[in-house]
């Protein structure tokens, strides 16, 4: 499949884990991605890993919760390739503090990488993404539909994160723009390793977040986000799509 042929995709957290599986797979679909992380030795590693296959893709350090790297980040993108068809929004981070501990500080955190740093790229990309009818998906989580023990901050960030993508999704549907989150649950990601868990932490209810079928690579992810972005996903806008292995079902 080509859906992605000459069409420029940004995507965040490209770096490692969900992002760099979204952008490989974009790209072996014909997509010149811009690829956005805080580590930019994982983007290097990406970039040259798309480039090998035969791929496009530069790569730009960016902290997704700071406001003036975000603007700068997508101009680059626009000067660099000149428009842009779809936003894939994977950028983020987990801890987990016991609720009546959780500093104000880490709190904040939390909120302002994974819902204000989405916020941040949706504003800012969507002037472009009207011009091309294009598309954003955004990472929500299962933590988003069900809770999650000592993940109060976690939680809200990706529940919050749903909430905006709906509206951004009424919002612009007339327009042409859609909008939708993918909820992973049990993927192995760099986030999901050597997690600092609170002395309270009861891990008997680690349940609650567990797949029926055991935890997966982020490729499994790929193909759900590359058929959001594309134009298999048409008529699909203000959806989340959960990719647990039924862990909520």
């Amino acid at each position: 499949m080509q859906r992605f042929a000459d069409k420029v995709v940004l995507v965040t957290g490209a770096g490692s884990g969900i992002g760099r599986a979204a952008a490989l797979r974009i790209a072996t679909e014909g997509g010149r991605l811009f690829c956005l992380d805080i580590d930019q030795a994982g983007l290097d590693e990406t970039v040259l890993a798309i480039k090998t296959a035969g791929g496009e893709a530069c790569a730009h350090c960016c902290d997704v919760s700071d406001e003036t790297q975000v603007k700068a980040a997508v101009s680059a993108c626009i000067a660099a390739y000149g428009s842009l068809y779809a936003l894939v929004n994977m950028a983020g981070m987990l801890r987990f503090d016991d609720t009546a501990e959780i500093a104000l500080g880490d709190w904040q955190r939390v909120i302002n990488v994974n819902l204000t740093g989405t916020l941040l790229l949706c504003r800012e990309v969507l002037p472009h993404l009207l011009a091309t009818r294009g598309s954003i998906v955004n990472a929500a989580s299962t933590a988003a539909l069900a809770g999650l023990p000592c993940g109060a901050a976690y939680s809200a960030s990706k529940g919050g994160v749903l909430a905006m993508t709906r509206s951004i999704a009424v919002e612009y549907a007339k327009r042409g723009v859609r909008a939708n989150c993918v909820c992973p649950g049990d993927i192995n990601t760099g986030m999901t390793r050597d997690i600092d868990w609170p002395a309270t932490m009861d891990f008997d209810l680690i349940g609650r977040i567990s797949s029926i079928s055991g935890p997966k690579e982020p490729e499994v992810m790929a193909g759900v986000i590359a058929m959001l972005a594309s134009e298999d996903g048409i008529h699909v806008t203000g959806e989340d799509i959960r990719v647990d292995g039924g862990t909520l079902s």
